[in-house]
């Protein structure tokens, strides 16, 4: 590794376009899992200027029945349950607003042909829901085992949006992004050279507006954010600061740009820290290995270093469709392998402490219950839910990982 280097992570808020899409997604996917915790959704979202369509293939007791026909109601409780997703998020914008967009649904019934090759019967375990690679990842340069890169840049926009809502910042809109640039010395993150943060703001809150005042109290703010979210000493009279390099930014949101589903893969992740499989992960219920795969193998990298058997951990999985085991493990703890610690060793002990079968990853990490929708913004790993870790955030791996080793 070298001495020093420089490295980027982005972000996007709850109210960027893809991400309004990623959480009424996930949103369909906990209404299915309330009703069965054997429902199988994928549900693609598009969102634009006062549109939001829904597109997949679904499959859940108490919403379709036997005869592939919606159960009564099912279809308002979906378009109910997308309208309430865009209300929280806080759009009543001319353009977009969560009462008045126009709503479509082109949800069908799950195609036979896949059912046949995933559902376990009497002489099969349940498969693969598709075939594909997944990694996980964890680093020990921030107490929740992620990159500073990406933790910081997410905790920048949570922040924001938090005091959007409250009404400590009136003139924040939904719409944000944010970058985070630290330099690394020994791979260990020593400063900020360069923050951004372009955020939607309320009418004439923009450097060249007639009222130049209004601007400096948005930047005020934002830099009042950088200050406590990034750790003390961090921020130096060196550090680049961009807040909204582009100027006006009153129109956002899906008005302003289209979005869709699982475009944001590496904000979900590890902001590039990290390789990724191809698949995103809103939309889809834990059978989907695209999914529950990545859940795993962060929950298997992140036991390792809170184990303290190394600093950064990536493992890989790939998946066949239909095939209940994977198809190879590889562990690479990126020469930071505490001593005596051997990653053959962990790629052959890892299976024997966890099923890595789909049913054994869902069993095992609790996924079959609607946990998903608070996941679908701010990154789906180093953090918690609803007071507790998700599953696949838990370190109750630790002590037998250490006896294993």
């Amino acid at each position: 590794m070298r001495n020093s280097f420089l490295f980027t992570s982005e972000s996007v808020s709850e109210g960027h376009p893809d991400k309004v899409s990623d959480q009424i997604s996930d949103a369909i996917v906990d209404l299915f899992l309330s009703k069965d915790p054997e429902a199988r959704v994928a549900c693609e979202t598009m969102t634009t200027t006062d549109r939001v369509i829904l597109a997949g293939e679904v499959r859940g007791n108490g919403m379709i029945g036997t005869d592939g026909e919606w159960a009564d109601g099912a279809l308002e409780e979906i378009e109910k349950t997308a309208r309430q997703v865009v209300k929280d998020i806080g759009y009543e914008q001319d353009g977009f607003h969560w009462d008045t967009l126009t709503f479509e649904n082109h949800l069908h019934p799950q195609s036979a042909h896949i059912a046949q090759g995933v559902d376990a019967g009497e002489d099969k375990e349940e498969g693969a829901g598709d075939q594909g690679i997944m990694f996980g990842y964890a680093s020990d340069e921030t107490p929740d085992l992620m990159p500073a890169t990406l933790q910081y840049s997410h905790q920048i926009l949570k922040r924001m949006a938090a005091d959007r809502h409250s009404g400590k910042a009136p003139f924040l809109e939904p719409d944000s992004k944010s970058q985070v640039t630290l330099r690394y010395v020994d791979g260990v993150p020593v400063e900020a050279t360069a923050l951004v943060v372009s955020t939607q703001h309320a009418p004439g809150y923009y450097k060249d507006s007639d009222n130049p005042a209004l601007y400096e109290e948005l930047r005020a703010y934002v830099m009042g954010v950088f200050q406590d979210v990034l750790p003390e000493g961090f921020i130096t009279d060196n550090t680049k600061i961009h807040v909204n390099p582009t100027g006006r930014f009153e129109i956002g949101g899906p008005d302003g740009d289209a979005g869709l589903t699982g475009r944001k893969i590496i904000v979900d992740t590890y902001g590039g820290a990290s390789p990724h499989g191809g698949g995103a992960f809103s939309g889809k219920d834990p059978t989907k290995v695209d999914r529950s795969a990545a859940y795993i193998t962060r929950y298997l990298a992140k036991n390792i270093v809170a184990a303290g058997l190394a600093k950064r951990c990536a493992i890989q999985l790939s998946y066949a469709i239909g095939v209940a085991e994977p198809l190879s493990i590889h562990v690479d703890l990126h020469g930071t392998g505490a001593d005596g610690v051997d990653e053959a060793k962990l790629e052959a002990v890892l299976p024997k402490l966890v099923k890595l079968t789909p049913h054994g990853i869902r069993t095992h990490l609790g996924l079959n219950k609607p946990i998903y929708r608070p996941s679908a913004a701010y990154g789906h790993f180093g953090r918690k839910a609803d007071g507790d870790y998700f599953g696949w955030e838990k370190t109750d791996l630790v002590d037998a990982l250490k006896a294993a080793i």
